[in-house]
């Protein structure tokens, strides 16, 4: 099985709570987000919350933002000019079991607000 050379570390600190659901999480995660074409070498992407890897997602495609149903969050939310979403799936369970939990937190420079963090883990 081909491990992902090119993953994306997404931080959702201000969205994840404790009890939020799969749904949710995937919505969140999804979108939006202002990338440039380096997105399209992505193949999974990681939820970050407190500095650990939530959940892992096998990227598929990267549409403009707002361009795809949300069932969870309001479409206000998504429609962001020149920004991008991604459509996805949960990753499958090698990929879950070798990621997920990992302590990310030392790999975003310090006082970065930047969400978006393109790393090369193969």
């Amino acid at each position: 099985m081909r491990i992902a050379q090119h993953p994306v570390l997404i931080r959702i600190f201000r969205s994840w709570h404790e009890g939020i659901s799969d749904e949710e999480l995937y919505e969140v995660m999804r979108g939006v987000w202002m990338l440039g074409e380096r997105r399209e070498l992505v193949e999974l992407a990681f939820a970050v919350a407190n500095g650990v890897v939530c959940e892992v997602y096998r990227v598929l495609s990267w549409p403009p933002a707002g361009s795809t149903p949300y069932h969870a969050r309001p479409h206000s939310d998504v429609s962001i000019d020149g920004s991008w979403e991604f459509v996805g799936e949960g990753a499958g369970p090698h990929e879950r079991h070798r990621y997920k939990g990992m302590d990310v937190s030392e790999w975003f420079e310090k006082g970065s607000s930047n969400p978006i963090l393109y790393v090369n883990i193969g």
